[in-house]
């Protein structure tokens, strides 16, 4: 089910858009404000931004940059400004579409299809696997966050891979020791996988993406 977050502070558009997107099939989250926007970002994983340019509290061209900055995520705009020069800059900063109020819920919810047809098909063409702001490049098995390449190594490497290929599912301790093995093909005990855990987190400087579940294993994602 793919998650649609709404920026918006019309309680009458919030409603109108949270039954059409549920009817569709759509998990549907709101957010009034950039402060809220941004912290829900961070902790969830959105599929698609519904975004308002003009917010209580600054306007949906920040919040558009940041999220083209740190993550890849599709953003569709939601503007009655009509003016060439809003629609111009909100393309320059990376949204995928526009559309202007008053507008036909049926005509946003093809929107939304044919911007998300297109972002998986990418995906699967570049063969990415993100979480909040860290992404994993299959094909060159390499790993990024905020952009920045992290650096680690090929055992780290098959740990984290495992781990974002199966998000929000538990992963055993058990799991993980069957599946990697140290540079030299010996088995990795369990007390060496705590310490490859922290290295990650470590190098990931974040504790929050790797997430224990106590006397089980491991989890990226909710």
């Amino acid at each position: 089910m793919k998650k649609i977050l709404l920026v918006e502070d019309n309680d009458t558009i919030i409603m109108g858009l949270k039954y059409s997107l549920e009817q569709e099939g759509f998990q549907f989250i709101s957010s009034k404000t950039k402060k809220d926007t941004q912290e829900i970002i961070e902790k969830e994983r959105i599929d698609l931004v519904l975004l308002d340019i003009t917010l209580i509290d600054g306007n949906g061209f920040d919040i558009c940059k940041l999220i083209k900055e740190k993550f890849d995520i599709p953003v569709i705009f939601l503007t009655a400004q009509d003016e060439e020069t809003s629609v111009v800059k909100g393309l320059d900063l990376g949204a995928d579409d526009y559309i202007v109020k008053p507008f036909r819920n049926r005509e946003l919810i093809s929107r939304i299809n044919s911007v998300l047809r297109r972002y998986d098909k990418n995906i699967e063409k570049s063969n990415v696997i993100q979480y909040k702001d860290v992404k994993i490049d299959v094909d060159m098995a390499k790993v990024y966050k905020d952009n920045n390449e992290v650096i680690l190594t090929s055992l780290e490497y098959k740990i984290l891979l495992l781990l974002f290929s199966n998000q929000n599912k538990l992963i055993t301790r058990e799991q993980l020791l069957d599946k990697i093995w140290d540079i030299a093909g010996n088995f990795v005990n369990d007390n060496t996988l705590t310490v490859y855990i922290k290295r990650i987190r470590e190098k990931l400087h974040d504790e929050s993406i790797i997430r224990t579940v106590r006397g089980l294993g491991y989890r990226v994602g909710d």
